[in-house]
């Protein structure tokens, strides 16, 4: 029997008391405190030292050491460090230091060392109160908190949207059991807190692989931050408003490359299809129902005995054959790859890892070997660079086949003993910097990741990876998408997967999902249906369930689930333009794809902890049903006007309304005055449409001007990093004599698949008399003329069609 499974799991003894000792010290006074570089300076104070230093002017790094000498070194979650302020000035007074740039300041107390960032104006936004820590090297640093203050961030943590009262500590676990709220650690670890209050906002990261811990909960006037080993190396990021600091966060971290498009479509895998034919049949099923489809998963049976870089010759004696005949269909097989190479002599990749010194081991020379799916394994040492190396040329094995992803499983690293993991003794060789694992924990499954994407990006050539992983750090959106491991099919999974990939988005990972109909027990058709309708609309979409549960591929529970799966896939296939331009914008400024409401709409009150909706970009809501057998649900619109995506109606914002929602159909609207292009239906993402662009207009209905940009390239190689992409600035000016719209090439440098363009103005209000320049067309003729317009009064569309000149031009509606 499991003891943690009974009473016997709260026994007394087992209480860790909190208490005070004699050992605890804090900075103390600053004795000397002196210029070491231009934006960066030391302070000298009676128990410890500490160097402040400006990353930029409006983010400041403090570090805590315990030595004469440190250094600015950091982990490869941090970029390297290429910006510094435009400014900084100091002034010292008998009480304080002030550090000063040209957006903040710093002041620093002397007799105690507290440390308070402020704006120019001298308002408190950070104030950093104490400093303590014990003899095991542990650090905490207790940060002023209030009861207007609301917590984001902090990655794919369970519980809601706001972190205010939780406690969550960043060791990355293989966590099996059901995720639940007092779950404090899960597959990620991103050590970057958002605080928010009264609409502004600043945030705080903890640059420690190791174990750290956020404490919103223990303390009413303070949130603790912890380390338990390594160096308290911090950074405040100013805001004041939330999109400053995801976007300065990101600047800092990194962001993602323009995914491959064929990665943004529909995904379905199982642990596991067994075999070459069931693989070839389910795609065989997938284009014979007209479902679309990218990917198919091979989960770990395909491997000969879990062996990574192998086949199962009797599962899959051809696996060229299969992947040709995939492709014919356009599609592509993303296989697991786990970190855990089998100890086995006979075995090359042993072999290797073995003769070369690649695994890691304990500090006397012993390797580490721990059981995972092959049994007694061992582990390369990502920190190494050459490692990396080794590592990513394996990867030839896949490509060679024409395979273009990878996903990355196990990559905390969970191991299958008791701990969950390597022994903290285990030594990284790091480059040079020898540490322990308990040190650099969190940074495995992301240097993992790091030497897969690097591997198939060298091999590709110029084709884009897609690299999927369960374990990161922060830094990890450079790499890979992420998914949110082991769920299940409960209505509450479905429902906390959106504050956790909302919070995921808000860490600077904006390519992320979960198990669509949940991963373990047995989904229903009826949950199948909502989780597919809701998971059409997040940056990753997959449908993932283990070997003993009921089969959930889109056809599983009948003609009625199966139709209502295939009309939201076929739905987020059609915009897929608006897709991948927001995935293009999180690649310039670090936004989210999806959206809390507080990014959007961050003074109001209602939207602080509002997480059973969502935000496709910023212009359209999404609101899934998320209880069994409900037909009805409470959606709350924002300030603005708002469409019924389905039927036109119109609604003011700042109120809630009671959405109906039969199975079918899952409550979606979007805000007047805005623009959203969707494409031709396709079964996968590089399928050839008919050429044309459907732009959607949401109208204002009266005056009032509003824009998109719309992002265009090949969507499957780098060539846009040579300036071969297109961006069109598009303009919708209307008022009491008609509408406006105009169009210009911000950059063109690229050839578009769509030479025409079809606006529909949605919901028009009015017949228009003279389209300039085009001629009347039915509406059903539109269709097939090259140019034109129609105005449907039945479905109140107005439709305008035309080819768009490089030179751009403008389209007057009387």
């Amino acid at each position: 029997m499991n003891l943690d499974s009974t009473s016997a799991a709260i026994h007394p003894d087992k209480t860790k008391m909190a208490t005070v000792g004699t050992n605890m010290r804090n900075i103390g006074y600053v004795r000397e405190f002196r210029k070491v570089s231009d934006y960066v300076y030391r302070f000298d104070c009676l128990n410890a030292n500490v160097a402040v230093s400006f990353v930029s002017d409006d983010i400041v790094r403090i570090k805590l050491f315990f030595v004469a000498e440190f250094s600015l070194d950091t982990t490869v979650g941090v970029l390297p460090q290429r910006t510094s302020p435009q400014e900084l000035t100091v002034h010292e007074t008998d009480a304080a230091i002030t550090l000063r740039t040209s957006t903040m300041q710093v002041v620093i107390t002397k007799d105690n060392f507290t440390l308070q960032a402020e704006d120019l104006d001298g308002n408190p936004f950070y104030t950093q109160n104490n400093v303590i820590w014990d003899n095991k090297g542990g650090v905490t640093t207790f940060n002023h908190m209030d009861s207007a203050a609301h917590f984001y961030g902090l990655g794919e943590k369970t519980s809601f949207l706001d972190k205010r009262g939780e406690r969550y500590e960043m060791w990355n676990t293989d966590v099996f059991a059901p995720h639940v709220p007092e779950i404090e650690a899960l597959y990620e670890s991103i050590p970057f807190l958002i605080h928010f209050k009264n609409g502004s906002a600043y945030g705080l990261f903890l640059d420690n692989p190791g174990k750290t811990t956020f404490d919103m909960r223990t303390m009413t006037d303070y949130y603790t931050v912890q380390n338990s080993t390594g160096e308290m190396d911090y950074y405040i990021i100013k805001g004041p408003v939330l999109k400053d600091v995801v976007k300065r966060y990101t600047d800092l971290t990194g962001r993602m490359t323009v995914p491959p498009k064929w990665s943004i479509g529909y995904h379905q895998s199982r642990y596991s299809y067994m075999s070459q034919e069931e693989v070839l049949e389910l795609a065989r099923s997938f284009r014979d129902k007209n479902i679309p489809c990218d990917v198919i998963y091979l989960d770990i049976h395909y491997m000969d005995e879990y062996r990574v870089f192998t086949f199962d010759k009797t599962r899959f004696p051809n696996p060229m054959e299969m992947m040709k005949e995939l492709r014919a269909m356009g599609m592509r097989i993303v296989p697991i790859v786990d970190p855990g190479v089998k100890q086995d002599p006979r075995y090359e990749i042993y072999k290797e890892g073995v003769l070369n010194d690649f695994f890691c081991k304990k500090i006397e020379g012993d390797l580490f070997i721990g059981p995972v799916w092959p049994g007694d394994s061992a582990f390369p040492d990502f920190t190494e660079d050459e490692v990396g190396r080794w590592w990513a040329d394996k990867h030839r094995f896949y490509t060679d086949m024409g395979i273009q992803g990878v996903w990355n499983d196990m990559n905390e690293p969970a191991v299958f003993n008791e701990s969950k993991t390597m022994d903290l003794d285990v030594i990284h060789r790091n480059n040079g910097n020898m540490k322990t694992h308990e040190e650099l924990h969190n940074l495995y499954g992301m240097l993992m990741s790091k030497a897969t994407y690097e591997g198939l990006r060298e091999q590709l050539n110029g084709e884009r990876p897609f690299v999927l992983t369960r374990a990161g750090y922060s830094g990890i959106q450079r790499y890979a998408a992420v998914w949110t491991g082991d769920n299940r099919s409960f209505w509450e999974h479905m429902a906390m997967a959106m504050p956790m990939c909302l919070n995921l988005g808000l860490s600077g990972i904006p390519f992320t999902g979960p198990d669509i109909g949940g991963f373990a027990h047995h989904t229903t058709g009826d949950l199948l249906v909502r989780w597919t309708q809701m998971g059409v609309f997040f940056p990753y979409c997959r449908n993932h369930s283990v070997l003993d549960s009921v089969r959930q591929e889109p056809w599983s529970f009948g003609p009625e689930v199966e139709n209502i799966v295939r009309e939201y896939v076929n739905l987020r296939y059609r915009l897929m333009p608006h897709l991948y331009n927001l995935f293009f914008e999180a690649s310039v400024t670090g936004m989210p794809v999806m959206r809390p409401f507080v990014l959007e709409y961050p003074n109001d009150p209602n939207v602080l902890n509002l997480c059973d909706q969502f935000l496709f970009g910023s212009d359209m809501i999404i609101a899934p049903i998320i209880r069994p057998d409900t037909a009805h649900r409470s959606v709350y619109l924002p300030e603005g006007v708002w469409h019924d995506y389905w039927t036109g109606r119109l609604y003011e914002g700042g109120q809630h309304i009671l959405a109906h929602a039969p199975l079918h159909v899952m409550p979606m609207y979007v805000k007047a005055g805005s623009l959203m292009p969707e494409q031709s239906q396709t079964h996968y993402a590089e399928e050839a449409t008919d050429g044309v662009l459907r732009l959607n207009v949401y109208g204002v209905g009266g005056d009032g001007s509003y824009g998109y940009e719309l992002y265009e390239d090949d969507g499957a190689t780098f060539a846009y990093e040579q300036g071969k992409y297109n961006v069109v600035s598009i303009g919708v000016e209307e008022s009491a004599a008609g509408a406006v719209l105009s169009y210009e090439y911000a950059h063109k440098g690229y050839e578009s698949e769509h030479s025409g363009w079809l606006v529909n103005f949605k919901f028009a209000a009015f017949e228009p008399s003279d389209v300039a320049g085009l001629n009347r067309v039915g509406a059903e003729g539109i269709v097939h003329a090259e140019s034109g317009w129609a105005y449907d009064a039945d479905k109140r569309e107005l439709l305008v069609k035309f080819a768009p000149s490089s030179a751009g031009g403008t389209i007057t509606i009387s």
